[in-house]
């Protein structure tokens, strides 16, 4: 198992909990994140019992229940079960007269809702404060799905289950870093950001690709074409599938063409609207429903609260947005290699400059040290900048600590210049609390000698490198 080293804390700590009275918790993330392998491995650790729920009847997953429980329990047949309460009984007694505690883990939990929605209601009653299962078990039960439509709302507002549960674990994506490390990539930082930019920190993304990855930034090219863009391959559809979890096929029309929108640059509210040709108050469902599921997030705008932005989370979604989707029927016909090589305008402004831009913001936020921001920031964001002489300015990082601007900065996919410093000094005087900000430029490249030797003699200005971002504060 790679990392998760404070996913498994937070599972053994749960499932250890050695006090008598049945326990929930609730574990849950995007789909191929490793949850089942976490959980599988708990339950072999600890003598637990996994059961996986299906997409089929109440009637066979009642079934299904009871073929478990039996293995479990080393019974010469399986146990009938009659309906849902009879269920959840089972698996609270499951941790009855034991010395110690016992996992109980029911993975696809979101599939057994979908034919018994009075599922969680079942397990309220059950862990009433003077029920069986809180006097006698210890059992410690743990539901798990992908399905944030689902999983999230389980604990949510007026949800039965609101206010039971001791765990709530969110399994996340590796991050950039971590990414690097996983498929093998440290050390050539352009290939790093490249992959990451593509494929996002999911780990069964690797497997996808039978375990292969691109050796070098000259071969990614290949290995795009016969992965990401090989409609053979799993990758092929995954950013619509993606969606398709949480909004289901028959509704994804409108959302896919957010996503679109957002994909090609729009990311403001005014911006997606005009794209779709909509008002902008048709896009509230849209993109809340988005933002719920964790395929979107906001982004901050440190300087105008409500001036915030929108970033789509997941790369591969942003990939098939720009690249696949729109050459579906060439890359039918095998033409992967052609896509790719007549994209690469897209690819290098879309995906890579606006990758490099989110990883900038996390850098701040999350590995940079304080001499380098000049503070502990509270928020990193993008913004826009009045100016009267150049009407306005975008600016990529803005961090800030309270009203005060402690750093601002700009992320090019090209070399960085002394043209993008004095821009950056520029923005610095107009941008109101920001005197004093340290400047920051972040590239993909190496920066020009003028602009090495002007920040040679500036204490307030830093270059951040990909070698910087991936291992550097």
């Amino acid at each position: 198992m790679f990392d998760r080293e404070f996913e498994w804390g937070a599972l053994s700590g749960f499932a250890g909990d050695a006090r008598v009275g049945a326990t929930l918790g609730l574990v849950y993330g995007r789909r191929r994140q490793g949850k089942t392998l976490l959980l599988q491995s708990l339950c072999e650790a600890a003598g637990g019992l996994l059961i996986s729920g299906l997409e089929q009847s109440a009637a066979q997953n009642l079934a299904a229940v009871g073929e478990a429980y039996g293995r479990f329990l080393g019974l010469p047949a399986a146990l009938t079960v009659a309906n849902w309460p009879a269920a959840v009984d089972l698996l609270f007694e499951v941790g009855e007269g034991r010395d110690g505690p016992v996992p109980v883990v029911v993975d696809e939990f979101p599939y057994l809702l979908a034919s018994a929605p009075e599922l969680p209601s079942v397990i309220q009653a059950a862990l009433s404060p003077r029920g069986r299962a809180r006097t006698r078990s210890r059992s410690r039960l743990v539901l798990c799905g992908s399905v944030f439509s689902v999983m999230g709302n389980l604990l949510g507002g007026s949800a039965p289950l609101r206010g039971r549960a001791a765990l709530d674990l969110l399994v996340h994506p590796f991050d950039y870093r971590l990414a690097a490390e996983f498929w093998g990539v440290t050390g050539d930082w352009d290939l790093a950001v490249r992959l990451h930019a593509l494929v996002g920190g999911t780990p069964a993304y690797r497997d996808f690709a039978g375990g292969t990855r691109p050796t070098s930034t000259r071969g990614l090219g290949r290995w795009v074409a016969g992965h990401l863009l090989n409609p053979a391959s799993a990758f092929f559809r995954e950013g619509r599938l993606l969606l398709a979890e949480e909004v289901g096929i028959e509704d994804s029309a409108l959302y896919l063409s957010v996503l679109a929108a957002m994909a090609a640059g729009a990311t403001r509210r005014s911006q997606i609207a005009a794209a779709l040709g909509r008002k902008e108050t048709a896009l509230a469902h849209p993109l809340r429903v988005l933002e719920d599921t964790r395929l979107i997030t906001r982004l901050p705008n440190p300087l105008h609260e409500r001036r915030s932005t929108y970033r789509i989370t997941e790369p591969i979604i942003r990939f098939h947005q720009l690249v696949t989707a729109p050459n579906e029927a060439r890359l039918s016909r095998h033409q992967g290699t052609l896509v790719w090589d007549e994209m690469q305008a897209t690819v290098a402004s879309n995906i890579f400059g606006a990758h490099l831009e989110d990883l900038a913001r996390g850098w701040i936020m999350f590995h940079a040290d304080e001499q380098t921001v000049g503070g502990s920031p509270k928020s990193v964001g993008a913004a826009d900048v009045a100016c009267r002489q150049h009407r306005g300015h975008q600016v990529d990082v803005v961090a800030t600590r309270g009203e005060r601007v402690i750093a601002i900065g700009e992320a090019k996919w090209r070399p960085v210049t002394l043209a993008d410093l004095e821009r950056l000094r520029h923005i610095r005087d107009v941008t109101p609390n920001a005197g004093g900000a340290r400047l920051l430029l972040f590239t993909a490249h190496t920066a020009d000698r003028h602009l090495r030797a002007a920040v040679a003699g500036a204490g307030d200005v830093q270059i951040v490198d990909l070698e910087r971002l991936y291992t550097g504060t």
